[in-house]
C-alpha cells in the first residue's frame, strides 16, 4: 500500500485566507512574490482567481501547488496558460509542468538553494511556511515532487 496521499484541498485557514489576500492583492497592495492567477477554468471554461506565490529563482519563475492537486493546479494543467497580475503589472503565461525528476530536482535543490539565500526573516517564514505546508517539501524532495505540482512560468510573448 502507498503511502502518498493525494492532497486535493488547501486547509480552511487558507482557502480562508486567500479571500483577504486576493482583496489585497486586487488594491495593490505589495505581497512578496504573490500575484493574482486568473486561469480557465477546466469544465467551466469561466475564469477562475487565486492568489499564489510566483517566486524569480535564478531567473526562471515557479508555482508551487503546495496543497497538491487542487482546483487551480487542474485548471491550469489543462488550460497551459494564465493571467498573472500584481506589481502593477499584468502579464500572460504559459506554464510548464515539471516531470518527477525535474520536480525532485526542484525541491531537493532549487528550493533550499533560493530559501537559504533570503535574509533571516525571509529564511524562518519559508522555513514556517513550508513546515505548515508539510514538512516532506524541505525534507523528502521525492515525496513532494510526486505530491506537489510545480510549474515553470513563462512568459507568452
Amino acid at each position: 500500500m502507498s503511502t502518498t496521499r493525494s492532497l486535493t484541498r488547501a486547509p480552511a485557514l487558507i482557502r480562508r485566507s486567500n479571500l483577504l489576500t486576493t482583496a489585497l492583492l486586487r488594491r495593490g497592495l505589495p505581497m512578496g512574490p504573490n500575484v493574482l492567477m486568473t486561469v480557465r477554468g477546466r469544465v467551466s471554461g469561466e475564469p477562475r482567481t487565486a492568489p499564489v506565490a510566483v517566486p524569480e529563482i535564478e531567473g526562471r519563475r515557479y508555482v508551487i501547488g503546495a496543497y497538491g492537486d487542487v482546483n487551480w493546479v487542474r485548471n491550469l494543467r489543462a488550460a497551459g496558460e494564465a493571467d498573472l497580475r500584481g506589481h502593477g503589472r499584468s502579464e500572460h503565461v504559459r506554464a510548464i509542468e515539471l516531470d518527477r525528476a525535474a520536480a525532485t530536482t526542484f525541491f531537493g535543490e532549487t528550493l533550499p538553494t533560493f530559501i537559504n539565500r533570503l535574509p533571516w526573516f525571509g529564511r524562518g517564514f519559508a522555513r514556517f511556511l513550508f513546515g505548515l505546508v508539510g514538512p516532506e517539501v524541505l525534507a523528502d524532495p521525492a515525496r513532494a515532487a510526486e505530491t506537489r505540482p510545480v510549474f515553470e512560468i513563462r512568459s507568452a510573448d
